[in-house]
């Protein structure tokens, strides 16, 4: 029987610098170990080349002899595996979709499904277990959020005229002060997590990225509202920095989502409500509907991975019970929400400086703080507390509602 013809490629004037090796490469593939291939071309340099490069992936290469004027060089197949690939792992499925229960720290900033060549830097990310960042409705919550982003420039009227007594404006000041602060807090906390998620749960880290978007507008048009008159930004209160300090100071994903949006954001609502219905003047009235439709999103997304993560985990709601009394504890010797917002809060809602006004305007903020401390329970009741504990940690929640 005739065996089969040594197969040979022909390189032309093709260098390895200038991509021969793929020609090489492809034509190895096909041969078992210890097959030959011969190999021709007109680069000069191509016999050294060749040694250079089969020497790095375990093939053998061997001058020809006097009879093979139309071969350059021999290369034997090695008995390593020609495809340094062969030995890769996948970074979870083999497509996009395949999202595994823990990401191996090894894959780094690989493509979810991408074979990932071993070795090389394993970047610091330390949530890599799914159930520990997860929701099932990040990937459409992401959808909508990027479908939602509004222009200030456009939405918002920054030229609409209207003239506020000074009380007044100084009131609408002193709230988007406040407004400021409590959104400077909430983009370094998102971004501080984020930076931590690995990125094979890449639906999380897109949502949160969004979210962070979300409250630079927000810092953006609070500022810009409390300067639209040529005023002064009003007081930041020592309380209020201590508050949002325990949130800069909380490490655990699901404890900071906890207390930043399920708790202190879910409050935020109905702020922004009341700012709604009693907003002085059409630009604050603007401000305060389209911010508040962007927070609904992540209280939405923070109360959705609480509930994920209770199903997996029947020790989250201790850990959960644990640190709103921690926070309690740490903010019990401090004096509460801002006097000066507060005082802000209730010039808005009074309308008229008379006193049945202020009385009526001092109620309606102490509803407010009621309808905070109902949205609150309300949300704990979700994810799994019984009422009266729901209840007893609604009540604890920090008096500076962030």
């Amino acid at each position: 029987m005739t065996p089969p013809p040594v197969p040979i490629v022909d390189l032309a004037d093709l260098g390895f610098e200038e991509g021969a090796h793929l020609l090489v490469r492809r034509a190895l593939k096909h041969l078992p170990p210890g097959a030959e291939l011969g190999v021709t071309g007109g680069d000069q340099a191509l016999p050294d080349q060749l040694r250079t490069w089969c020497r790095k992936l375990g093939h053998h290469v061997r001058l020809p002899d006097d009879g093979d004027a139309n071969v350059r060089a021999w290369v034997v197949r090695g008995s390593a595996d020609l495809d340094r690939w062969t030995q890769a792992q996948r970074a979870g499925g083999a497509t996009p979709d395949g999202i595994v229960p823990r990401a191996d720290p090894s894959w780094g900033l690989a493509a979810r499904g991408a074979l990932v060549e071993p070795g090389g830097p394993v970047p610091p990310f330390d949530l890599i277990d799914r159930d520990l960042v997860w929701a099932d409705i990040a990937p459409g919550l992401y959808t909508s959020a990027v479908a939602a982003q509004w222009n200030p420039d456009v939405v918002i009227q920054w030229d609409a005229e209207f003239t506020l007594p000074d009380e007044i404006e100084r009131a609408v000041v002193q709230v988007m002060t406040y407004l400021v602060e409590n959104k400077q807090a909430a983009l370094v906390v998102l971004a501080r997590l984020l930076g931590r998620i690995h990125p094979h749960f890449r639906e999380v880290q897109q949502l949160l990225a969004v979210q962070i978007a979300d409250e630079a507008r927000h810092l953006e048009v609070f500022s810009r509202r409390a300067l639209l008159k040529g005023g002064v930004l009003g007081t930041s209160s020592v309380s209020g920095r201590e508050s949002l300090g325990t949130l800069l100071a909380e490490p655990d994903f699901s404890l900071a989502s906890f207390l930043l949006s399920v708790l202190g954001e879910g409050s935020f609502l109905n702020l922004l409500s009341f700012l709604d219905r009693h907003a002085p003047d059409p630009v604050t009235r603007q401000v305060t509907r389209l911010t508040r439709q962007d927070e609904a999103r992540h209280v939405a997304f923070g109360v959705a991975h609480l509930q994920h993560q209770a199903a997996v985990d029947p020790a989250l709601r201790g850990r959960l019970r644990t640190v709103v009394e921690r926070r309690h504890e740490a903010l019990a010797g401090t004096g509460g929400m801002n006097e000066d917002v507060f005082e802000a809060l209730v010039t808005l809602a009074a309308g008229e400086w008379t006193p049945a006004a202020i009385g009526r305007g001092h109620e309606k903020v102490r509803l407010l703080q009621r309808e905070m401390y109902e949205g609150r329970r309300h949300r704990l009741i979700r994810l799994g507390f019984p009422a009266n504990e729901a209840a007893e940690l609604s009540s604890l929640h920090t008096r500076n509602l962030m």
